[in-house]
């Protein structure tokens, strides 16, 4: 089993920048894929940005070059950087880790972007 934490979220106004955090605990060693997804109303959850165990990362279009992906081995932390956001980033994130027999789910952060 793996216990997955998300905080970071909140309210922002466009342009402006937040820091998601998603911390693992339990048998994170299992996972070889770290993701943050996003659901905005009325919407599919979609993914926004994942990380291999080997360090190789992926972003939606709309993300790339305002998101970065990231992690920290001696925390068991993910990290999603979020600059310049958008009120159409607006949504509920989600963290998932990944194995290869089962996938792990966090509760959630609200990020709200809106002036």
């Amino acid at each position: 089993q793996v216990q997955l934490v998300e905080s970071g979220g909140g309210l922002v106004q466009p342009g402006g920048s937040l820091r998601l955090s998603c911390a693992a605990s339990g048998n994170i060693f299992s996972i070889n894929v770290w993701a943050w997804y996003r659901q905005a109303p009325g919407k599919e959850r979609e993914l926004v940005a994942a990380i291999t165990s080997g360090g190789s990362t992926n972003y939606v279009d709309s993300v790339k070059g305002r998101f970065t992906i990231s992690r920290d081995n001696a925390k068991n932390t993910v990290y999603l950087q979020m600059n310049s956001l958008k009120p159409e980033d607006t949504a509920i994130y989600y963290c998932k880790a990944q194995s290869l027999l089962y996938n792990y789910w966090g509760q959630g952060t609200q990020v709200t972007v809106s002036s």
